[in-house]
């Protein structure tokens, strides 16, 4: 008798799990990419339906006006409530966690102009490429570029560890594994800065990545919806140079 209790509570226990994940699948999950493409619906073209090519420029034009020390004036409180319902960023940065490197900044762009995606090496991993994925399946970003920057403390230790074996702590070991491939590949060449020559390759390496990705960015490529791109930030004097 016990033991037919026991069978029943676990055949109720079972169906309730099974019926709160049902539930979870009707609400949730089914509803999940519903809630990631409501962007709002208009005949009209979304104001960051430009080509590749245009939404370089914005941003070359932009780092121009920072390196100037001549950006444009913003009222960061213009625009909030209409963010709300939406977002129509230009670009998708995968920029380094470096605080010295700002894209939003760097670019002299404004709330909402910019998606940015930032780790410590700018490579690219899955929570970073997943990202990268949504906003250009579901935001239509036009454009997405790998920025790194001089003097890059975590290609820095890449290098460390790939020629003098230097041994770090923590979860640093995993981190600067992404890196080493780039490294090592700037090393064949045998450069007189291996750390500069290791950060553009990362860069190199990073763009070929995502170009590669299957199926979104890829896809969107060949349609000729999005372009990568790689550029180097330069700490001294701001500017970016396209790679």
């Amino acid at each position: 008798m016990c033991e037919s209790h026991e069978h029943l509570g676990r055949k109720l226990s079972r169906r309730g799990v099974l019926s709160g994940v049902g539930a979870l699948v009707a609400a949730g999950i089914v509803g999940f990419p519903r809630a990631l493409a409501e962007q709002p619906i208009s005949d009209t073209p979304a104001p960051n339906a430009i080509k590749p090519e245009a939404a370089l420029q914005r941003l070359m034009d932009g780092n121009a006006r920072y390196a100037a020390n001549t950006p444009r004036e913003k009222n960061y409180s213009a625009g909030r409530a209409a963010r709300v319902s939406a977002q129509y960023p230009i670009a998708a940065v995968l920029g380094c966690s470096d605080s010295r490197v700002a894209p939003e900044l760097a670019f002299d762009q404004g709330p909402g102009d910019m998606f940015v995606v930032r780790i410590a090496g700018n490579f690219v991993d899955d929570d970073g490429l997943a990202s990268l994925e949504y906003a250009v399946k579901f935001l239509g970003v036009p454009l997405i570029m790998v920025l790194g920057h001089q003097n890059c403390g975590a290609v820095d230790a890449a290098v460390k560890v790939v020629t003098a074996r230097a041994e770090l702590p923590g979860h640093l070991p995993d981190l600067i594994k992404a890196i080493e491939p780039a490294v090592i590949a700037a090393h064949g060449r045998h450069p007189s800065d291996l750390v500069a020559a290791s950060i553009e390759e990362n860069v190199r390496l990073n763009v070929k990545r995502l170009k590669a990705d299957e199926p979104i960015v890829s896809e969107a490529m060949a349609a000729g919806k999005i372009n990568v791109v790689g550029g180097i930030y330069d700490l001294a004097s701001g500017k970016v140079a396209l790679l």
